[in-house]
């Protein structure tokens, strides 16, 4: 008899009951299965969520590890047709599996348990993306490590849209939310050359971080070159780059890349960034693509949110990679 795999997780808190017999115009929290008793039959699902409510990593202080539970409860704001792309989501077969288990103080056991979470999904149902609600950005590094631990033989990739390079000196940091690309890279997890940060802006990097990233090869687009190329055509450049390279691209989103009229419950948000807009349209692009196989949503914190603002630009992000996803399993020439 299979056993449930996942003795690292709490169950989902929220349980959600269907209330209608329909198969169209559900709303996402009708969608969203979430695990009970017993072993689901994992070959039935495109994807999976993962929520992973740690915020004791983060530099600054952050309510982040409140997000995964805040972005459930905005599904119902949500329904799973988009009217842009005439697509119904509903077609996809989707589980939340709870979150994993996180203490109270032990930085390192919590980030022992998220890495462990990423084997366990790639070898009980490598065919469902894993789709992951954080958290602060100390999260990815160890999501990273984990799909390494069970594709030891792959090369991985990393598309991330920042504000930040998140590069910062692991020794004065340790495994923070300003250090998780440092830390792949340090540990020979990705290579500098692997890495393509889209969103950078502003007054909110050193001089340093960037010497360094350019010292190890990461590629970055700034929001000004970002905007005078296009964000279609700087998405599918990195893209396009990556495919050549590796195996597999690891999707990470900092909510912190929106502007602050966007996104103003990030810990470090800041004026000049990405518009809701450009964010939705370069996720989707990501989605599409065959080799994008996981993604992130970090660091955002309801606490500091207002009117939930950011707390639905999230949901809007995951709903946007899983139409690229569905576009990629539907629609797809490839």
């Amino acid at each position: 008899m299979t056993t449930y795999p996942y003795p690292m997780l709490e169950r989902p808190s929220m349980i959600w009951t269907k209330q209608t017999e329909k198969t169209t115009d559900l709303k996402v929290h009708e969608w969203i299965e979430t695990i009970g008793e017993g072993t689901p039959n994992w070959s039935l699902y495109d994807a999976t969520i993962l929520g992973v409510p740690l915020s004791k990593s983060s530099i600054s202080t952050s309510a982040a590890s409140d997000n995964p539970n805040a972005m459930r409860l905005a599904w119902k704001s949500f329904g799973t047709y988009n009217l842009d792309e005439e697509i119904d989501l509903a077609r996809l077969q989707i589980l939340d599996l709870g979150d994993v288990k996180q203490h109270v103080t032990d930085i390192a056991y919590s980030h022992d348990r998220i890495k462990e979470a990423m084997t366990a999904m790639q070898q009980h149902h490598s065919r469902a993306i894993p789709i992951t609600l954080g958290g602060d950005h100390s999260i990815t590094a160890m999501l990273v490590k984990g799909w390494k631990d069970a594709h030891p033989e792959e090369t991985i990739g990393i598309l991330q849209f920042d504000t930040h390079f998140d590069l910062r000196d692991l020794q004065q940091f340790g495994p923070a939310n300003g250090t998780p690309i440092r830390n792949v890279i340090e540990s020979g997890t990705v290579a500098g050359h692997h890495v393509h940060n889209i969103g950078l802006h502003g007054y909110f990097n050193s001089k340093s971080l960037k010497d360094y990233a350019d010292e190890v090869g990461v590629h970055y687009t700034t929001m000004k070159q970002a905007r005078r190329q296009g964000m279609q055509s700087v998405v599918e450049h990195a893209l396009s780059q990556l495919q050549d390279q590796v195996d597999t691209i690891y999707l990470t989103v900092d909510m912190d890349v929106l502007d602050i009229v966007h996104g103003p419950g990030t810990p470090a948000a800041s004026p000049g960034g990405m518009y809701a807009e450009e964010l939705f349209e370069a996720v989707q692009i990501a989605g599409e693509h065959p080799k994008v196989k996981a993604m992130d949503i970090v660091c955002l914190d309801p606490r500091k949110d207002v009117g939930d603002i950011t707390v639905k630009h999230a949901v809007h992000v995951m709903l946007s990679f899983l139409t690229g996803y569905y576009k990629r399993m539907y629609h797809s020439s490839l």
